[in-house]
């Protein structure tokens, strides 16, 4: 990568590129955007302004912003003298396929190529690229611009080089990298929350709780948990003075009993219509900006708070 201002190409502005977009352009870089679509102009405009206002620094000019980002016609111009592109396309793999031959024979030669895909493995994506070395999984945790976790997934063909210069990158823009060991289907996050809320949908559709009971119920006891400590760092607490071994010897076995049992919800007609009609009832009266912005500066006060408890000094009683 070059050691003046980073170059990076957005490839795709959706609402995760847009957000990707809004970041790099936050930390300095020079960005330039690259969509089909005919209006993504004023979907840039936007996204930045409406992004600014829950950036770590509040200070931010979205215009200051704006005039670090570039949009362009194809992606030959977006990709070429970038240092990192983060591509962004729809979940199509030979859309993609495509999208990375056409980046690979225009970007620099060491270019670092990130795919922010949800659901498609590396090595699928690099198949029948001429530089697979050099592409990584990138994923972000909606939403990229204020979550810190990416996903750092390689594929079969993946270079040392490039995992290293990845989670650089991701570092540099003020994210928490985390190298996956190998290619696991809907990656590490997404199956963990897709988990939680199969038995979130079931509770709901058999009448246990409604889904703003269900959501109180996990802001107000596993997500403040989970926000300070992981669930291994939970349960070994929660086994006393005798740690992680303590709680798996005496409440492991219940545990693993019950999850021989797991029901299994339809998203049958009548459920997707319970869902949708209690989630919609609740918050129908407000915008999904005003959703979001509310969310994202809730979500940046809790890692605020967070960070600086995790940096106070211990304190002896």
């Amino acid at each position: 990568m070059s050691e003046g201002q980073r170059s990076v190409a957005v490839v795709g502005a959706g609402t995760i590129g847009l957000s990707w977009a809004t970041l790099f352009a936050a930390s300095g870089m020079a960005v330039r955007v690259q969509d089909p679509r005919s209006d993504v102009g004023p979907q840039v405009a936007e996204a930045v302004h409406h992004y600014a206002r829950t950036q770590p620094d509040q200070a931010l000019d979205p215009e200051q912003l704006l005039s670090r980002i570039e949009v362009v016609d194809d992606v030959e111009a977006a990709v070429t003298g970038a240092d990192v592109v983060q591509e962004n396309a729809p979940e199509r793999l030979p859309l993609k396929r495509e999208l990375f031959a056409r980046i690979e024979a225009a970007a620099p030669e060491r270019a670092l190529i990130a795919s922010s895909t949800s659901a498609l493995m590396p090595s699928d994506l690099a198949r029948e690229m001429r530089t697979p070395e050099r592409l990584v999984v990138g994923h972000p945790f909606n939403p990229p611009e204020v979550l810190p976790l990416v996903e750092v997934v390689p594929g079969e063909r993946t270079a040392p080089w490039a995992v290293e210069a990845a989670v650089a990158f991701y570092r540099e823009v003020g994210k928490k990298p985390v190298v996956l060991h190998r290619e696991v289907n809907g990656f590490v996050a997404n199956r963990l929350q897709s988990t939680l809320f199969r038995e979130c949908v079931w509770l709901v559709s058999q009448g246990v709780v409604s889904a703003a009971e269900l959501d109180e119920i996990v802001t107000e006891s596993i997500g403040i948990r989970w926000a300070t400590a992981g669930p291994f760092e939970s349960f070994h607490l929660g086994g006393g003075p005798g740690g992680m071994r303590h709680f798996l010897e005496h409440l492991g076995p219940g545990m693993a009993r019950g999850w021989k049992v797991v029901e299994q919800p339809e998203l049958d007609e009548a459920t997707v219509e319970l869902i949708s009609g209690q989630v919609e009832s609740r918050f129908g009266g407000r915008s999904y900006q005003q959703l979001t912005e509310a969310r994202d500066r809730a979500q940046l006060a809790v890692i605020d708070a967070r960070d600086a408890a995790r940096a106070a000094p211990d304190r002896e009683e």
